[in-house]
């Protein structure tokens, strides 16, 4: 196993009285992230900066009671990070990978997340969150105009997409033109979460979905 990352110390504040989970959640992953393909060689020294912290600090702009999905969940980031961060929210982890979604599993039960449900499908087979859940969550899965049409139909009139993305956000919200009118996104923007609080800032793509 690689050297875990120091815990940096804005982490209990972001956690708050959440962070013994977080740094559960995080050891577990630095120690089998590599060995069960979820994480690459060089991530562990980074861990909790590049990929803990970069979700956790989009966790305030979701709905407190909320029903959110998180389509192409992997490693459990952003969505078992976010689940930690926010008990009062209900989750839906969608991947399609067997191996990944034991992983999700066992990460839920070990942690004691009654707020998750793991459900093993691809975003587009997703049928029965269709048009329910009040908002979407993505990170590292694919360029917006692809992602859009994963996303957007499992999210309720009025609902949200809230999607974790690089320093290309605007170019990828141009190039996906097309699909933001294809499904009737409104308030499109790109917010820059962390600044002077991350060592690494977060930037999410933010849509209402009009059904």
């Amino acid at each position: 196993m690689a050297d875990l990352e120091v815990e940096p110390a804005v982490a209990s504040e972001i956690f708050g009285d959440r962070i013994d989970l977080a740094r559960r959640f995080t050891a577990a992953l630095a120690e089998h992230g590599e060995e069960r393909g979820l994480i690459g060689p060089l991530e562990a020294p980074r861990l909790w900066t590049r990929h803990i912290l970069n979700s956790a600090i989009a966790a305030p702009l979701f709905p407190a009671g909320g029903l959110v999905g998180d389509v192409g969940s992997g490693a459990g980031l952003p969505g078992l990070v976010l689940a930690i961060a926010r008990p009062d929210v209900r989750w839906v982890l969608i991947e399609p990978m067997e191996r990944r979604v034991a992983w999700l599993e066992e990460q839920v039960a070990s942690l004691g997340l009654d707020n998750v449900v793991v459900e093993r499908a691809r975003a587009e087979e997703a049928g029965r969150y269709e048009g329910v859940l009040d908002a979407v969550t993505a990170r590292a899965v694919s360029a917006l105009r692809t992602l859009l049409p994963w996303t957007a139909p499992l999210v309720r009139d009025g609902g949200e997409l809230i999607l974790l993305k690089g320093t290309g956000a605007p170019a990828e919200i141009e190039a996906a033109a097309k699909a933001i009118r294809k499904y009737k996104l409104s308030d499109v923007r790109v917010e820059v979460l962390g600044e002077g609080v991350l060592a690494e800032e977060t930037r999410v793509v933010r849509a209402i979905v009009r059904g």
